[in-house]
């Protein structure tokens, strides 16, 4: 079987996770000059911010980097529901001075698109990694014809399967640990996902592609834990979240590095869908799973600006303080050093 590190061409068989909101080109960059493989996450990014962070990327490594999108497919608007989730939060918009007619709706994430692969084939990553399945087989030749391989999560042996039968060249098995959203696309039950020691042998199991471990690995046990359970790589990304060149906000830095770290849970308050962050006061009045949130991703624009009024204030009490559950391996130095931290795992699982 090939390798990982053939499929990636990196030096180490070590995935930076892409995570939207708290780093770009600059995190990316330092990875995968550090020997790992760096990520982007472009499912955020304008085609104008993301051209500059591709050409920023380029001029910054000549190693090979990893962008990252979705492949949800965006649901019907509901103002019905949009009305229901803006009522949810009226106390808050009255509390901070909102004018809830003010706000627009708005997406904010957008899947793959042609458009998207147009830009890409200009730059033409080595690695183009997607969250919530694959995009159409018309996409996926768009980015094979410039021999870029495909990664894919799956959170469960099902859709390991699944990305193996319709063309990815490894498969990130996604533990229930994982800080930000579920990878999850053939069925919202989250009880089906299992944490990342029991789903990873399975997947190694069930599938011939590479598997790469993702979700609570913080150190180099983590890695040696993961490589000795079949993984045939990690993804790491928690503890990326403070180093320097993080974007991580002054409320979420704050919060990783204090006791509430410790209590993680998962979320569809902050997009629609569950993701994983660290409990806030939002989280726990509204509870973290909000039936009236609408569906993934239309439920961003509407708390979007108590996020922005508390965050002025220093506070991170409305905002999505994505964590995995283990966030020990957090620490204030460059990405390069933890990522030369996490690869002496490897030697140990040797």
């Amino acid at each position: 079987m090939t390798t990982l590190k053939q499929i990636l061409g990196t030096e180490l068989p070590l995935i930076q996770a892409p995570m939207a909101g708290v780093q770009g080109s600059a995190m990316a960059i330092a990875v995968s000059n550090a020997g790992g493989l760096g990520s982007l996450p472009g499912a955020m990014l304008s085609a104008d911010t993301m051209r500059s962070e591709l050409a920023a990327i380029r001029a910054g490594t000549d190693k090979p980097y990893n962008v990252n999108f979705f492949c949800h497919t965006p649901p019907e608007p509901s103002a019905e529901r949009e009305a229901t989730w803006r009522a949810a939060l009226a106390p808050y918009y009255a509390e901070f001075d909102i004018d809830a007619a003010s706000i627009p709706a708005g997406p904010g994430r957008n899947p793959f698109s042609a458009e998207v692969a147009n830009l890409l084939a200009e730059f033409k990553p080595r690695v183009v990694s997607f969250h919530f399945g694959l995009p159409s087989e018309a996409l996926l030749a768009q980015v094979r014809g410039w021999g870029a391989k495909v990664l894919a999560s799956a959170t469960t042996v099902d859709e390991a399967l699944w990305l193996e039968a319709h063309g990815a060249d490894a498969v990130i098995a996604q533990g229930l640990e994982a800080g930000g959203h579920r990878g999850h696309f053939l069925s919202h039950d989250l009880t089906k996902q299992l944490g990342t020691f029991g789903l990873l042998p399975q997947v190694v199991r069930a599938i011939r592609l590479p598997v790469i471990a993702a979700g609570g690995i913080a150190d180099a046990n983590g890695v040696a834990a993961a490589m000795a359970l079949g993984a045939a790589g990690v993804q790491v990304g928690t503890a990326y979240m403070l180093t320097p060149e993080a974007t991580t906000s002054a409320p979420h830095r704050a919060a990783l590095k204090s006791e509430a770290a410790r209590h993680t849970a998962l979320t569809n308050l902050f997009t629609g869908r569950p993701a994983r962050g660290i409990v806030n006061r939002v989280m726990r009045e509204l509870g973290p799973i909000g039936a009236a949130a609408p569906e993934f991703p239309l439920a961003t624009s509407a708390i979007a600006p108590l996020r922005a009024k508390a965050e002025a204030k220093g506070s991170g009490d409305f905002s999505p303080l994505w964590s995995g559950q283990n966030a020990t391996g957090c620490r204030e130095v460059p990405s390069a050093e933890v990522t030369r931290a996490l690869a002496q795992g490897f030697s140990t699982s040797l």
